[in-house]
């Protein structure tokens, strides 16, 4: 197993930030048993990409300029069954019991992997992130992603009037290719957690759930196999806690900014 190597750790009164370097699973392996209250993740799925690539180009960006990782902006996960259902051990085990997991799924992962999901957790729900902007597509194109809702025991939710559809607009112009909207996972963690509580990404990217944890008063931990996306993460919270505003995202604050 590969080190884990922390790269931030800040304080924001009570509230908690740390992030690190490493593979996903290697990351939660190394947390203890019923560590985290509530799992909010983007993998970066690798088949899509591999099987059904569109055009001159792949599903996720242009991977442009992409520095000392080569002609990616960042490492795939290997998204094949037995890796994946590592990961959903781990997941199950670092999660305390009475909580939630929220794990996003692109149309080709969910159709191979999503069923995995029922070995490690109860799966509640399925929410459509309904991103209100068109995207590329090949026969029909893409306008929403998938949200797998899950638990480890019995939680619920603030309102059982809640949809399964979320329309939240997705980022025009990201500053990093998956980025996605803080206000999607402040959903997820509205719907789930508490101040206090400890929220979990494996794959943090551009730190926008790590963003949407500290709005709400929760302790954040997350990784990422790109030290430059944790390096993206880290200097993205660094300047919320310091001036109040999501440099990524100028709409999103602090409540005491």
């Amino acid at each position: 197993m590969s080190p884990v190597k922390e790269s931030a750790a800040r304080f924001a009164g009570k509230t908690r930030l740390s992030l690190a370097v490493a593979d996903c699973t290697d990351f939660l392996a190394a947390l203890p048993d019923d560590s985290v209250d509530l799992i909010i993740t983007d993998p970066a799925y690798s088949g899509m990409n591999n099987y059904l690539k569109l055009g001159r180009g792949r599903i996720v960006g242009e991977y442009k300029d992409a520095g000392e990782e080569g002609a990616k902006w960042f490492p795939e996960f290997i998204d094949n069954p037995p890796s994946f259902s590592r990961f959903l051990t781990q997941c199950q085990r670092v999660l305390r019991n009475n909580r939630h997991v929220y794990i996003m799924f692109d149309s080709y992962s969910f159709i191979s992997l999503a069923p995995l999901v029922r070995n490690a957790l109860d799966v509640k729900n399925v929410i459509v992130w309904d991103k209100m902007h068109i995207g590329m597509g090949h026969y029909f194109r893409r306008r929403h992603e998938l949200i797998l809702f899950a638990s480890k025991g019995r939680r619920s939710i603030p309102s059982r009037g809640m949809a399964d559809i979320w329309e939240v607009p997705r980022i025009v112009r990201p500053h990093y290719p998956t980025q996605k909207p803080v206000a999607l996972f402040s959903r997820m963690i509205e719907c789930s957690a508490e101040p206090g509580f400890t929220v979990c990404d494996p794959f943090v990217g551009s730190g926008s759930s790590a963003v949407a944890a500290l709005l709400a008063g929760c302790n954040f931990i997350g990784a990422d196999i790109s030290s430059r996306a944790v390096d993206i993460a880290n200097d993205r919270c660094t300047e919320l806690l310091a001036t109040g505003i999501d440099p990524l995202e100028k709409t999103v604050q602090l409540a005491s900014a």
